[in-house]
């Protein structure tokens, strides 16, 4: 048995070394739409010129100041996304990842909406932590401080009944952070049911906040086949929590990353709370850009139709990423790999005690991925065995050549390991 994985590591071993002699150059790390993508909002730039109308339906001139909650055009559109009121909803620049950020500073400098005290003013605030997740999130709580509790989820999202009994007996747990439709990583999207106990569970934080992350809510692979997921802040009115629901979403991978437009949404109450914060540091937001993305796609049809078109170039790079583990990598007993409907994302589960390596043999021959353990709090996969791949950015052609390289990569990886075993 030895003698023939020394023969396979030889031949594999060789692979390496000459796929090192090719200089590749092939990035899979982030869910960066492709320029194919790009081009798509390309449009986008020519609705507004120096000779057309600046004014939104209210008359707001959208070249001057004003309007910290953004102007109506942009709520009443993106309301919809959303499934709330107008009412309901602030447009807040062009990052929605930016205002998470914000959001928590401002908690843990003042408190939220019901808040006894600052979140800082606890000795160590905690967050609740679905795994495998968005490690932007957790680089939040990590640079501010807050202690992260993982979760482990299932297809129809995190563990709820560790998750209750979490919350119903600590009240230094001021949150929890949920991708909840094709999450990133995994692409799965919450059950009904783990929305409404979302909504209804105990918590003995009387200011316990839902963080709902909803960066893929129409990022579809097929719109025949797209999942609906349940309306939080409708559970949490229903539940007699009205203010724990905080919802978060861009169109930063609908038209331009970094040039997109961001909005929160939550309770009446706490839109009003999060205004009279904001305007301490902020007059308006690009309300030219709000303006522009309005004109661009007119209504909720107009988004569909354009996400129809991002879905018809990432389909086919996601059957290249799923084909190729299920071809080379499952007939050998080598992981299991997540079948998402939409989002950016497929994960890989290595073979436990793997994917730190396997990253590091794929960045020696020139393919980038995300950090193994990056999608765990603190970079800690305790079965160092979760790789994430974001299929978006290379070309279909190479990400077959990736996907080829990745695949040697992993075997190398299990091979080094059973000669050490």
């Amino acid at each position: 048995m030895k003698t023939d994985l020394s023969r396979e590591y030889q031949t594999l071993k060789q692979d390496f070394d000459d796929l090192k002699l090719q200089n590749l150059s092939l990035n899979m790390a982030r869910g960066k739409p492709g320029k194919e993508q790009l081009e798509l909002s390309m449009p986008l730039l020519d609705v507004l010129n120096s000779g057309s109308d600046c004014l939104a339906a209210d008359g707001t001139d959208c070249r001057n100041y004003g309007g910290l909650e953004g102007i109506i055009d942009a709520r009443k559109l993106f309301s919809e996304y959303l499934e709330v009121s107008p009412e309901e909803i602030m447009i807040t620049g062009s990052s929605s990842l930016i205002f998470m950020y914000d959001t928590i500073s401002r908690a843990m400098l003042t408190g939220v909406l019901g808040s006894k005290k600052p979140w800082s003013h606890y000795n160590r605030p905690k967050f609740i932590c679905p795994v495998p997740g968005y490690d932007r999130h957790f680089s939040i709580c990590e640079f501010l401080g807050i202690e992260m509790l993982p979760v482990t989820m299932d297809d129809n999202g995190p563990n709820m009944e560790l998750v209750e009994e979490l919350v119903k007996n600590d009240e230094t747990i001021k949150g929890i952070w949920c991708v909840p439709k094709y999450s990133n990583p995994s692409g799965i999207t919450y059950s009904d049911e783990t929305v409404r106990r979302l909504a209804a569970m105990e918590t003995k934080a009387e200011d316990f906040r839902i963080f709902w992350d909803q960066a893929y809510a129409y990022h579809f692979l097929d719109p025949n086949t797209d999942t609906v997921l349940l309306n939080l802040l409708e559970a949490c009115k229903k539940a007699g929590h009205p203010n724990r629901a905080y919802l978060f979403a861009s169109t930063n991978k609908i038209t331009f990353p970094g040039a997109g437009v961001a909005f929160f949404a939550a309770s009446e109450e706490n839109i009003a709370y999060a205004k009279k914060q904001l305007s301490m540091q902020a007059i308006s937001w690009d309300k030219l850009n709000m303006l522009r993305h309005v004109r661009f796609f007119k209504n909720m049809s107009g988004i569909h139709k354009h996400m129809c078109k991002h879905a018809t170039l990432l389909k086919p790079r996601f059957y290249i990423v799923m084909r190729s583990l299920e071809k080379e990598l499952l007939p050998l007993g080598l992981g299991t790999y997540t079948k998402p409907q939409g989002g950016y994302f497929i994960t890989y589960m290595a073979p436990h005690g793997c994917a730190k390596r396997i990253v590091a043999l794929c960045k020696e021959v020139g393919i980038t991925l995300t950090d193994a353990g990056a999608t765990y709090p603190y970079g800690n996969d305790p079965d160092d065995s979760c790789i994430r791949i974001a299929p978006s950015f290379p070309s279909c052609k190479e990400l077959e050549t990736a996907m080829n390289v990745f695949c040697k990569m992993v075997r190398l990886a299990a091979v080094e390991k059973q000669l050490k075993e």
